[in-house]
């Protein structure tokens, strides 16, 4: 049994429930556009759980953009000084300095506690684009997806070459679609509102090529996943760009682009 099994059995049952909901609304069990519904309402409900671990990130990006300038500060003071003193001395003023403007040693926690349940969504789509049953996505469901296409291109098929011109079309717009709202998001939307005073010249080089890298990893990836993984993407991308504007919009990060916008 997987770690992941737990997250995989109740999204599962998430988009089995929706299924079920949207076919009792008179919604065609087959039907590639009640499948996609139910991925999208799958994507939103995940998003609308995982709110307050976004708030709470949110509040740590601030907390450590306040405590920067102060932390630096301390740095500089105790450059050179290597005696335990020094060292103790510098780790008590950290310490002060984080307690002051509320930064927490788990700040990483809130983008940690996500990743099982982004993982566990990839797979669960994969796996049932496979053909495989999962948990409350039994076999009859599995089929049911299976049979699903759009314009004829099956939400369990794979790659751009397929079966004619149809199918790349579809299997490319949807990579290109979810890559350039990845692009956007990153380049002109989290990149202005992510601090870059004091950054080492790497991190700044590798913040650049982020968006480009990101966009091209989903035009490679759009080859060899499912249909539905596509859809998926394109649903999760969509949300983060929202998500990400409206951060930067109005609850900008201290010291950055974006908080200089908004005055």
């Amino acid at each position: 049994m997987s770690l992941l099994d737990p997250f995989s059995h109740a999204l599962a049952a998430v988009l089995a429930a929706t299924h079920h909901a949207l076919t009792s609304l008179g919604a065609l069990p087959d039907a590639a556009g009640t499948w996609v519904l139910g991925v999208v309402a799958l994507v939103v409900l995940v998003r609308l759980a995982l709110l307050p671990l976004v708030v709470q990130g949110v509040r740590q990006a601030h907390a450590a953009a306040r405590a920067r300038p102060h932390l630096q500060g301390i740095a500089e003071r105790y450059r050179g000084r290597t005696d335990v003193d020094s060292v103790r001395a510098q780790l008590d003023e950290r310490r002060a300095v984080s307690a002051e403007h509320g930064m927490s040693r788990l700040g990483c926690l809130p983008v940690l506690v996500q990743l099982p349940v982004w993982l566990s969504l990839y797979h669960l789509l994969s796996d049932v684009a496979s053909g495989v049953a999962v948990g409350a996505m039994g076999p009859g469901l599995v089929s049911s997806f299976g049979a699903a296409s759009v314009v004829g291109v099956s939400l369990a098929g794979h790659g751009y070459l397929g079966s004619g011109g149809v199918h790349l079309a579809v299997v490319a717009g949807l990579a290109a679609t979810a890559a350039a709202l990845s692009y956007v998001t990153q380049r002109y939307v989290v990149a202005p509102n992510t601090p870059v005073d004091g950054m080492p010249e790497a991190v700044l080089v590798a913040q650049r090529i982020m968006p480009v890298m990101s966009a091209g990893g989903l035009l490679v990836a759009g080859g060899v996943v499912p249909v539905a993984l596509l859809v998926y993407w394109v649903c999760s991308s969509t949300w983060t760009l929202a998500q990400s504007a409206a951060v930067g919009r109005w609850w900008p990060t201290p010291g950055t682009a974006a908080a200089a916008r908004r005055g």
